[in-house]
């Protein structure tokens, strides 16, 4: 944890008294997956930590719902092209909900995780802020202060802008639009511009008519909520960047210091080079994530990594991966103090444990043997060398069997799927291979009640010779005859928790 570290005691030299105030910010234009929580909690774990020191912390997170419809995701109709270039809270809920928005639409996940997730966050609605009246002095600042940042616009990212620029955009006839400004009037909170047809047309900055572009209303924010760190997406921290313009612009402008930079690297698709995206579909939303995982889980993915590294996440060998990573971190006796760290700020807000100590991996098998029934999924993990475990975690186990249950049914690799087949047509089998699942059920049927896996494993390969199977043959039948695929879990393993007297007479084709 020695990034978080670094981070705050950074933040507690720049500001030893008084409240700290940390920022994020994200536009609901899509479903919020887990590339966008790493802004959302790389600000709120540095709260979090702040707050563990005695600190009193504001962690501020802005809904840009007033910005622009750009672009219609996947899976939301067609028709919603004729929105493009509103703003999202003025677009209607693709659910069709009367009195909710676009905007509102997709908050309802983040509003949901941010509760799953234990965060203690203040939500700003961009567009409740602009009518209400509150960003009309950092508006008139941006206005009045227009060819100061106009140059530093030109001096950092080194190209000209038109005569006519302005910072600020205009609501006209329900879309945003970028207009010239020829009077602003600070008596009335009216700017007069030119609009498509020539004509001078008047929009009020004090209800909601006039919008800050992007590189202006990010300092702003700054400057109108006093804040002192904000994580952002690396694509912001780029040399010329919109940081480096808002950090000129806060200071020449509007007479304050910019935040803290925290730039985050994005987190990637197991195999992808791109970042995760709410348009394209292929994303795994916040809600749904939370449904499969425990939080503290999540948790441990986004933080044990400084934020500028690229994560890669993916519902398969990731996943399965990271819970047994958490799983041994919980476990382990001789903890480090960073490691103590990263679970303390994990568990932050867990009231109970979720992840036990049996492997992902040995749970995903057993609890699909005992057909998904929780009890008789501990009984199987009882005849394991986790029999201990099954015993001390059961009721950990249990609620682990939750989040489980959630990912086999929605998210599970097809290849760690299976289901033991109801019934066993004996006729699929040629007479080698029945020959071979009576050899063995005899022998299983006289194996000792404390037999394993290693000893199952010995009992199938001791037909390699005799049964006319290649070793990969007696394993394929094997499946067959009891998942009905053509691979599985291991095999000595596999057959070692399964019901002994099922498994002799399904061996036997009696059931």
């Amino acid at each position: 944890m020695n990034w978080l570290n670094t981070i705050a005691n950074e933040i507690e030299q720049r500001h030893p008294d008084g409240e700290i105030v940390v920022s994020s910010g994200v536009s609901p234009s899509g479903v919020y997956h887990l590339g966008t929580l790493r802004e959302v909690m790389t600000a709120e774990i540095i709260a979090r930590e702040l707050r563990m020191r005695g600190r009193a912390v504001r962690h501020i997170h802005v809904v840009d719902d007033l910005d622009v419809y750009r672009k219609v995701p996947a899976g939301i109709p067609e028709s919603y092209k004729q929105y493009l270039g509103w703003p999202l809270s003025d677009i209607p809920s693709p659910d069709g909900t009367a009195d909710m928005s676009y905007a509102d639409y997709y908050l309802q996940d983040l509003l949901l995780v941010a509760d799953t997730l234990h965060m203690d966050i203040e939500i700003v609605r961009a567009h409740e802020q602009y009518r209400q009246g509150a960003y009309v002095e950092s508006i008139e600042k941006a206005l009045l202060g227009r060819d100061a940042i106009k140059a530093i616009l030109e001096e950092i990212s080194g190209r000209s802008l038109d005569e006519s620029w302005t910072p600020v955009q205009v609501v006209e006839d329900g879309y945003l639009k970028s207009r010239a400004i020829t009077a602003v009037d600070t008596g009335t909170t009216t700017v007069t511009y030119i609009d498509r047809d020539g004509n001078e047309r008047q929009a009020d900055y004090g209800k909601g008519e006039v919008k800050m572009d992007w590189r202006i209303d990010w300092p702003a924010r700054w400057w109108h909520f006093g804040v002192q760190a904000e994580p952002f997406g690396r694509d912001h921290a780029t040399k010329g960047g919109s940081y480096d313009t808002g950090a000129r612009i806060v200071a020449e402008v509007y007479g304050s210091q910019p935040p803290l930079p925290m730039p985050y690297n994005f987190v990637n698709r197991t195999g992808d080079t791109k970042k995760m995206s709410k348009s394209s579909g292929d994303t795994i939303t916040a809600a749904e994530l939370t449904r499969m995982l425990p939080s503290e889980v999540i948790w441990f993915f986004l933080m044990r990594y400084a934020p500028e590294k690229t994560l890669f996440f993916d519902e398969g060998a990731t996943l399965m991966r990271l819970i047994d990573e958490f799983g041994e971190l919980l476990a382990k006796p001789d903890r480090t103090e960073q490691e103590e760290q990263l679970l303390r700020l994990c568990m932050h807000g867990v009231q109970e444990q979720t992840v036990s100590r049996v492997p992902f991996t040995l749970l995903i098998s057993s609890y699909q043997a005992a057909l998904k029934d929780p009890a008789r999924t501990l009984q199987i993990i009882s005849r394991t060398e986790y029999a201990d475990a099954a015993t001390a975690d059961a009721d950990i186990i249990t609620r682990e069997l939750g989040f489980l249950d959630e990912w086999l049914a929605k998210r599970a690799p097809e290849e760690v799927r299976f289901s033991l087949a109801e019934t066993i047509d004996g006729s699929r089998f040629s007479q080698t291979e029945r020959d071979f699942m009576a050899g063995l059920a005899d022998v299983i049927d006289k194996a000792p009640a404390d037999a394993d896996g290693a000893w199952f494993h010995d009992a199938i390969y001791a037909f390699k010779e005799s049964s006319g199977l290649t070793p990969k043959e007696l394993f394929t039948t094997l499946y067959r005859a009891t998942i009905s695929k053509d691979r599985g879990p291991r095999a000595g393993w596999f057959l070692s928790i399964l019901p002994r007297d099922w498994l002799v007479a399904r061996l036997r084709l009696q059931r």
